[in-house]
């Protein structure tokens, strides 16, 4: 099939699978349930934790912007923030094994480096002189480098963090005004070999898809981009869902591209960063051969969180902090608050903020995982992953929606590969992994919630 034919095709609706159930079929959950769930993940038999931390803090907000993130509040409602996340770390301590090592410690937003940068440095010590950690732990925050000088870029070093993700979006300036983005204050050019000499890797994030742009625009961007040798490049898609976040429609003033330019600028972006020697991962992630997450994807060990694509290496429980943050346990999942004055206020009561989640079935958690090892590693093997869960591989087939001719029928189309003995992911078919999912997701039979389209 042509682009254009598989995008008329393909081009539907479908779940993200950043989680499995997918976030917008939890359901209430409180702060019982959410604790003895994290009593059974300390059961689990897994000896990694890792921290997520949501900082929902921003300037001021993009257009595009799918995040859970608010305009700058005053000081002294980001100061009652992070005594709030101090409180929720002491009060979550308590039921957490001691003897589980960090492996992972990750902020998101909003921008977490919108904020004086002390909060960070004193999370951090809170964290790290709770638990001990592996051998060199993954650190990481997303930095939207707009408002940070020399001086903010040196106190984050300072805060040890080992990887810095830098969201550019786009180096034109015309796109940049038109989605409300702001440009860095320092070339990036230098910012990036700042951070390289600290011994920190660096990630450039980018976004395609968005007003203004165009297939020889956006290959200036990565041409650029490429030329700075980040340790990971990601291309991110835009996802246009103005019926969530209602900012969205002034981009449809501007003019969205057309699926087919949006998807050739993902296409000619991949074939430039193949060129200069990087290799792709999963949906959006380009890396260099030496790459964790390249390791892992050759032995078919590459796994995601809400964080990104990791390696199993670092791969833990994720306990979440701050608002809208998901924990993602053993068997459960579980949300804050979206609400900043609701946190501080349920903290400052002695209470954790729990208000959805998903207690998963048995039959889900073999589903979270073949769906899982499908969008990381484009590939499922039935007797590999019937051993890996302890099943036959009928049980692991039973879990899902193994509907045969409708999967040959995404064979016949070019998309994957079916034998009786696994189904891979073609080339032509990975950037439409998520429709080949839920092909597989029984939850999909009839499910009525709304998604973002793959292009």
């Amino acid at each position: 099939m042509t682009n254009e034919e598989l995008i008329a095709k393909y081009n539907k609706p479908v779940p993200r699978y950043t989680s499995y159930p997918p976030a917008n079929s939890f359901v209430e959950m409180g702060e019982e349930e959410y604790l003895a769930a994290v009593d059974q993940s300390n059961k689990a038999a897994v000896d990694n934790i890792s921290f997520y931390i949501h900082v929902p803090f921003c300037q001021h907000l993009c257009h595009y912007c799918g995040c859970n993130s608010v305009a700058m509040a005053r000081n002294e409602v980001v100061e009652a923030y992070f005594d709030a996340l101090h409180r929720e770390i002491n009060l979550l301590l308590p039921h957490l094994d001691k003897g589980r090592r960090i492996s992972q410690i990750h902020y998101g937003g909003g921008s977490p480096t919108s904020i004086p940068l002390h909060h960070i440095r004193r999370l951090n010590e809170h964290l790290l002189g709770s638990f001990g950690t592996i051998e060199n732990p993954e650190i990481a925050i997303e930095c939207h480098p707009a408002y940070l000088n020399d001086e903010h870029w040196e106190q984050l070093i300072d805060c040890g963090f080992t990887r810095y993700s830098l969201g550019i979006q786009d180096f034109d300036d015309n796109v940049l005004r038109t989605v409300n983005r702001r440009p860095s204050l320092l070339p990036v050019e230098h910012i990036v070999e700042r951070l390289r000499q600290s011994g920190a890797k660096v990630n450039l994030d980018f976004i395609y898809g968005l007003p203004g742009q165009t297939v020889q625009s956006f290959s200036r961007t990565i041409a650029r981009a490429i030329g700075m040798r980040p340790n990971r490049l990601v291309t991110f898609s835009y996802a246009h869902v103005p019926y969530i976040y209602s900012r969205q429609r002034i981009l449809e003033k501007a003019g969205l591209p057309p699926e087919a330019e949006k998807m050739r600028m993902f296409e000619q972006a991949a074939e430039q960063l193949a060129r200069a020697g990087y290799c792709h991962i999963g949906m959006d992630h380009f890396v260099e051969p030496n790459d964790d997450l390249q390791q892992a994807l050759e032995r078919k060990q590459l796994h995601r969180n809400f964080q990104g694509y990791c390696p199993r290496r670092i791969t833990a429980q994720v306990y979440a902090l701050g608002v809208s943050g998901i924990s993602q346990l053993d068997a459960a999942y579980a949300q804050n608050t979206k609400d900043v004055a609701r946190y501080i206020q349920y903290t400052s009561e002695g209470r954790l903020c729990i208000e959805r989640g998903y207690a998963l079935q048995p039959w889900q958690r073999v589903a979270r995982e073949v769906i899982e090892s499908l969008m990381c590693n484009y590939y499922v093997a039935w007797t590999d992953m019937a051993q890996r869960l302890n099943i036959s591989a009928e049980e692991v087939k039973e879990a899902l929606n193994y509907d045969v001719p409708a999967l040959q029928q995404m064979a016949d189309g070019g998309l994957i590969t079916l034998e009786p003995t696994h189904i891979a992911l073609t080339e032509a078919g990975s950037p439409f992994v998520r429709n080949v999912a839920a092909a597989l997701d029984k939850m999909m039979i009839n499910n009525n919630n709304r998604f973002s389209k793959p292009v």
